[in-house]
């Protein structure tokens, strides 16, 4: 429960009780604290018990942790009924992106000569259906820009 507070963050505590409550006062609110934590942990566990219950005994197994979106996660990963880890063991993303780059460029490197080759009314930069991504659009000319609506600025 308090896993997240340091030594020196429990005297700190300590101290500003001490100073709030007084020395002679301090066992009483103690004492009042933990009785209220343990009543509320009664509580929920007696809630815990109802709702398992009302559920039936199908959802005998059920734990409220579960209803935790990254514990149900784990849980699933760690259960290799479907193969999850094969599966997640087996995919390379970086290995799958070197693949595909060099697919690319080796493209690249074969395109290369049959697009200087190609008929000159092919100037869009494409060759046998495919575009060719390291040219650069070549520019409209003057005569070629769309027509100006004056109604619709």
């Amino acid at each position: 429960m308090f896993n997240d507070i340091g030594p020196l963050e429990l005297v700190t505590l300590i101290v500003l009780a001490v100073l709030v409550f007084g020395p002679d006062k301090l066992p009483k609110v103690i004492q009042d604290v933990t009785r209220t934590i343990r009543k509320i942990r009664d509580f929920s566990e007696s809630a815990k018990q109802d709702i398992r219950q009302e559920l039936g005994p199908e959802f005998k197994d059920f734990e409220f942790e579960d209803l935790n979106p990254k514990a149900f996660i784990r849980k699933q990963l760690d259960n290799d009924d479907l193969g999850l880890k094969e599966i997640r063991n087996g995919f390379d993303l970086k290995k799958e992106m070197a693949e595909v780059a060099d697919a690319v460029h080796s493209r690249d490197a074969d395109a290369s000569p049959s697009s200087s080759s190609s008929s000159p009314s092919s100037s869009s930069g494409t060759s046998g259906g495919r575009v060719d991504m390291t040219k650069k659009p070549e520019s409209p000319a003057a005569d070629d820009r769309p027509p100006f609506d004056a109604d619709a600025t």
